[in-house]
């Protein structure tokens, strides 16, 4: 009788260290499904990552399948040679052996995996309330807050052949705004990413298909819709047109203020040459780009790339030092005496984007390389540029946001003293020409501060196409606005010399 009992508690030790896992799996699924309810997108993260080592750590010796509020989790147990797998998946369950009635997810194992017995396959449906959801720094929403988990204890699965197919259904209309496109989430940078993802959509389907040559934790991203064909090579010839015409008016400024005399001598001018040579160089170097990212020299694309960058930035430069000279004209106006004041000038505007791309070199130099216009299209047209989104968005979009906004502040101001010149005049009368002279006063000040840039910044949502399209427009020709400002400035200057000599031949 002794020896039963000793028997039968060594049989349930064994029976509890041999089914230890749903035990282990148990309270951190409990937790992941605590945590989704909170929505808590860090926390979720590290769930994540306790899970694959939970899975990793435990013996598998049978097939489990759990669920929790947000949670449906599935663990495969290969017997024989792996022929693939199929998994289906709702809100609440997920199964390899049935249909489950209105499946939200369907899964396509390849059997390239050649999952064993000792590789178990894990499997998740990962979902949470729409209001709690919290992310990184995402501008897209993911579809139905929805990931689906894949993994293989003792595998590190990338680079496959044959892809997983993950197919989810789609419950809501697609419009001409939003698209679907395939994601997995990076639990390093807490970021989204499609890199080693196909998205398989077509407008019109009622389901999504993502193709993915590695195993994570996927999802759909909403993503704005990325333009037609036909609207890119139209973009595409109204940039070049554009940009061609601008650096021959740009040429034409430049020999105007060189061979006159009295141009020569005006400050404001001397601003606006500077202005005119870094939009040259940035045309000089944008234009052939994809010529040059289409070649083999990693070399001359290196060279395209680091110059287009230091020509945008010491074309921002001089933007904000146009702004810059405004205020004191406007605003100062009184003790404006600068010594050295265009050496200051061109030391600020030439040598900061220096010192930018210098150091980008410096800490990476493979941020430079070519970068294909279309995101979701990585075969498409590719251009010669930064190839580091962080480094992207932090030298360019943010040192581009600062110069709009001090450059708005300085339109501002100088909108406001020409209105205030108005009201200093006697009311009741109109002067036309006045009027419009002030008009492309303005307008000049516009295309000298570089405002219509700032259009970029309004092309989301339905004012995307539009927007891209007035961009491309406007700031192509800046150039020729800039030659205009020119011509107009040299007929000022002769017609208030004119003026003055008959003054004094009169007296």
């Amino acid at each position: 009788m002794q020896r039963t009992k000793w028997w039968l508690l060594w049989w349930l030790l064994l029976y509890l260290v041999s089914h230890n896992i749903g035990y282990d799996l148990a309270p951190c699924m409990k937790d992941l499904s605590d945590t989704l309810k909170r929505g808590r997108i860090y926390n979720i993260t590290e769930i994540l990552l306790d899970l694959e080592d939970l899975l990793e750590e435990v013996d598998v010796d049978r097939n489990m399948n759990m669920s929790f509020p947000h949670v449906a989790f599935l663990l495969q147990k290969p017997n024989g040679p792996f022929k693939g797998l199929k998994i289906q998946a709702s809100e609440n369950e997920a199964s390899s052996e049935r249909n489950i009635p209105n499946a939200r997810v369907n899964v396509q194992l390849p059997r390239e995996l050649d999952a064993g017995p000792k590789n178990a396959i894990a499997f998740c449906l990962l979902t949470w309330p729409e209001t709690n959801m919290t992310t990184s720094g995402a501008s897209d929403e993911l579809y139905e807050n929805t990931m689906v988990g894949l993994s293989v204890r003792h595998k590190k699965i990338s680079g496959l052949q044959e892809p997983v197919n993950i197919t989810m259904n789609l419950n809501i209309g697609i419009n001409e705004i939003r698209v679907p496109r395939c994601v997995f989430y990076n639990v390093t940078t807490h970021a989204y990413s499609s890199s080693g993802c196909v998205t398989l959509w077509e407008r019109g389907q009622e389901h999504i298909t993502c193709s993915c040559d590695h195993l994570t934790y996927f999802g759909v991203l909403m993503v704005s819709a990325p333009l037609t064909h036909l609207d890119q090579e139209i973009l595409t010839y109204i940039s070049q047109i554009g940009c061609s015409l601008s650096v021959i008016a740009l040429v034409f400024t430049v020999l105007i203020f060189i061979t006159n005399r009295k141009l020569r001598e005006d400050v404001s001018m001397k601003i606006h040459v500077n202005l005119a040579v870094a939009l040259i160089l940035l045309n000089l170097h944008f234009l052939p780009s994809h010529i040059v990212a289409a070649q083999s020299s990693n070399g001359l694309c290196l060279y395209m790339a680091l110059f287009l960058h230091y020509s945008l930035l010491a074309t921002f430069s001089w933007m904000a030092l146009e702004g810059f000279h405004i205020y004191l004209l406007i605003v100062k106006v009184f003790n404006i005496y600068i010594k050295k004041y265009m050496l200051k000038l061109a030391l600020v505007g030439w040598g900061i984007p220096a010192i930018i791309v210098a150091l980008v070199v410096i800490i990476d130099r493979d941020a430079y390389g070519r970068v294909a216009l279309n995101s979701s299209e990585p075969n498409s047209t590719a251009i010669c540029y930064i190839a580091n989104d962080i480094v992207k968005v932090v030298t360019t979009m943010g040192v581009f946001g600062l110069v709009f906004i001090f450059n708005m502040i300085m339109f501002g101001l100088t909108v406001r003293r020409v209105v205030s010149l108005h009201h200093s005049k006697e009311f009741g009368t109109i002067d036309f020409d006045r009027a419009k002279r002030d008009t492309c006063t303005l307008l000049g000040v516009t295309t000298l501060l570089g405002l219509t840039w700032g259009l970029v910044l309004f092309s989301f949502g339905s004012l995307t196409v539009p927007g891209l399209y007035l961009f491309c427009i406007l700031n192509s020709l800046q150039g020729v606005f800039i030659f205009l400002w020119s011509v107009m400035s040299l007929r000022k200057n002769r017609k208030s010399a004119t003026v003055s000599v008959t003054q004094s031949t009169k007296s």
